[in-house]
């Protein structure tokens, strides 16, 4: 039972980004966000997920944030997202850092400035 719900505080913690939601969750936050584009069928991907979910946990005045680019096409268009895993983090609405293809733990802290 334990175990359960740490998994379950863990998926909470980090947002799923839509189309919908990202202009309240990623543009308008008063802290940076970490978006990762991402898709189901990406290898890279899904080794990223647990790395950014980890990350999550460990980091606090931080938004972290996933966005499935199969759902979300006009979003990763609009950021160019050409290859995936893609990190963007946006501070203030604008795209402060970015780093594309799997990255590591220390990466992304180095990515996050933190």
């Amino acid at each position: 039972m334990q175990k359960i719900g740490l998994k379950e505080e863990k998926i909470m913690s980090v947002i799923k980004v839509t189309e919908q939601n990202f202009e309240a969750e990623v543009l308008n936050s008063d802290v940076p966000v970490l978006v990762d584009f991402w898709a189901v069928w990406c290898g890279p991907c899904q080794m990223q997920g647990p790395i950014i979910d980890e990350l999550s946990e460990e980091v606090s005045g931080v938004k972290f944030g996933k966005l499935n680019v199969d759902e979300n096409m006009s979003l990763a268009q609009k950021y160019r997202v050409a290859s995936i895993p893609t990190l963007l983090v946006f501070k203030d609405g604008k795209i402060a850092a970015s780093a594309i293809g799997l990255q590591s733990k220390d990466g992304l802290k180095k990515l996050l400035g933190v």
